[in-house]
């Protein structure tokens, strides 16, 4: 059983995690790469995850909402389609 003590939104918080034996190998193997504690390589596996599976941004429409015809019914009047297209 592995347990880490750490801080989410300014107060401590435990975290228990049940790591194979290679997990704990590797988690072991980061601390001395990288000279970090325990809980600075869990906190940055998080963030990475936490990047990797975030949604996309919405794509938006360039322009979408910025300019003014100065037709209030422009969308939504037939009247102002006549013609289009032709």
């Amino acid at each position: 059983m592995f347990m880490l003590c750490s801080t989410i939104g300014g107060m401590k918080a435990s975290v228990q995690a049940r790591l194979d034996e290679e997990t704990r190998a590797t988690l072991a193997k980061l601390v001395r790469q990288l000279g970090w504690s325990t809980s600075e390589v869990v906190r940055e596996g998080i963030r990475l995850v936490e990047k990797r599976h975030a949604a996309p941004p919405r794509r938006k429409l360039i322009g979408a909402g910025e300019f003014d015809s100065g037709i209030p019914d422009l969308a939504t009047n037939r009247k102002h389609m006549e013609g289009f297209g032709r």
